[in-house]
């Protein structure tokens, strides 16, 4: 009987997506208020979920869709770094990933749930 490899959520990182999910940026508590409870066209989303060693921000299992905010880090080179890394690997695994900056969250979010819209894929759930 073969092994199976868990990637999605994997226990020791369970502490740290808590720790995450209840510190969160003002900018992840702004975007979670309109995507949570299937507020985005019907879709679920799950916030601080694991994908291999990477912990994403936002993500919509039925769209495989990663919804990351950038903030301060992620303009510096190492933050670009990590940044195409963890977006490759992300990709390998079929799942794609959006990024927006936290200002645009703030000053312009409807424009930021209309981009995650045009990343749908799959049939509107409803």
């Amino acid at each position: 009987m073969g092994f199976k490899k868990i990637i999605y959520n994997v226990p020791y990182l369970k502490a740290k997506r808590k720790v995450l999910r209840n510190n969160g940026t003002p900018a992840e508590a702004t975007l979670w208020k309109a995507l949570s409870n299937k507020k985005l066209k019907g879709r679920k989303f799950r916030r601080q979920y694991s994908a291999g060693n990477y912990i994403l921000d936002f993500y919509c299992p039925s769209e495989r869709l990663c919804i990351e905010l950038d903030g301060a880090y992620h303009f510096t080179e190492a933050g670009y770094e990590y940044d195409k890394e963890r977006t490759k690997y992300l990709e390998n695994l079929n799942i794609s990933v959006i990024r927006f900056r936290n200002e645009e969250v703030f000053n312009s979010l409807e424009s930021v749930l209309s981009e995650i819209k045009r990343n749908f894929t799959t049939p509107d759930p409803s």
